[in-house]
């Protein structure tokens, strides 16, 4: 991954989506360059273009928090996607540790570990699942017991994942979108521009979603899967910051009540209820890491 302009790369990203229309402007003729000029986006946002060219360039970098909100509106940038420029231009960015983040704390397994009939998992901003009750690692079964624990890598690069998600295109884009809203925070995280240059270098959906640079992070959401163990589920997410340590997120997932996928979670949670719960190398948690 390039992370010599990151602010750059979003500002070129976005004018190209941007129409005249949707910026507001009124046009004619054929446009060689898809979405807004950089003339364009200079006029709307009261800079000029040779300041707005650099910044695209990535020889200005730190526009002030007035010029960066209005980028956004000409750009017609929503609160996430504003939220991400003003992290880009500048804002004070969370110190990166090399192995990662603080530990799960041993009292949010202890709660989790409690909800028998709710999935949950622990993610940080990578999405790697960093921590989850038993009936969380039984719905994500098929891709922790093989290793894999990061959610956006299993999406592009594991073969079963398109099984797994029976809506993967908009499961792809809603885990580049969530990813996208964490590196924000990582610009410098030598672990996060691994992951980008893996997922670069092997899959070509990846690289063409990634340009879009789309941010949106998990918040409440529907999402469908195929449990080889259970069937078909659809389980709806709510994401909540962990405020002890703000690089992670709970994730718990629920069924409508008496629907089949709350059946179906039933089932999951029967047919795992004798396996012991799974954890990952390097966290510090209540039980031991096997399967």
């Amino acid at each position: 991954m390039d992370t010599r302009n990151p602010l750059g790369q979003f500002l070129r990203a976005r004018r190209e989506m941007t129409s005249p229309a949707r910026a507001g402007l009124l046009w004619s003729g054929h446009r060689r360059t898809p979405g807004l000029r950089r003339e364009e986006v200079a006029e709307l946002s009261g800079v000029s273009t040779d300041y707005y060219r650099r910044l695209e360039q990535g020889r200005e970098r730190h526009p002030s928090a007035q010029v960066v909100n209005a980028l956004a509106c000409a750009l017609d940038l929503n609160t996430e996607e504003t939220g991400h420029l003003h992290r880009l231009a500048g804002a004070a960015r969370e110190p990166v540790r090399r192995g990662g983040g603080a530990p799960v704390g041993p009292s949010l397994l202890r709660l989790m570990d409690g909800w028998l009939d709710t999935p949950a998992l622990i993610l940080d901003r990578r999405l790697d699942v960093l921590a989850g009750n038993r009936l969380g690692y039984a719905l994500f079964a098929g891709m922790l017991r093989q290793g894999e624990t990061n959610l956006v890598r299993f999406i592009f690069l594991n073969p079963g994942a398109r099984d797994f998600y029976p809506d993967w295109e908009r499961v792809a884009r809603s885990g580049l979108a969530a990813l996208r809203a964490g590196s924000g925070h990582l610009t410098n995280d030598p672990r996060l521009t691994e992951l980008i240059d893996e997922l670069s270098l092997k899959s070509r959906e990846f690289r063409t979603l990634w340009a879009r640079h789309d941010v949106r992070g998990k918040a409440h959401e529907a999402k469908r899967f195929h449990h080889p163990q259970v069937g078909e589920l659809t389980l709806t997410y709510d994401s909540f910051t962990v405020d002890s340590a703000r690089h992670q997120q709970l994730v718990v997932y629920q069924a409508e009540p008496g629907s089949a996928s709350r059946q179906a979670l039933a089932l999951l949670g029967a047919v795992e209820a004798g396996d012991r719960p799974v954890g990952l190398a390097g966290q510090a948690r209540s039980w031991s890491v096997t399967w």
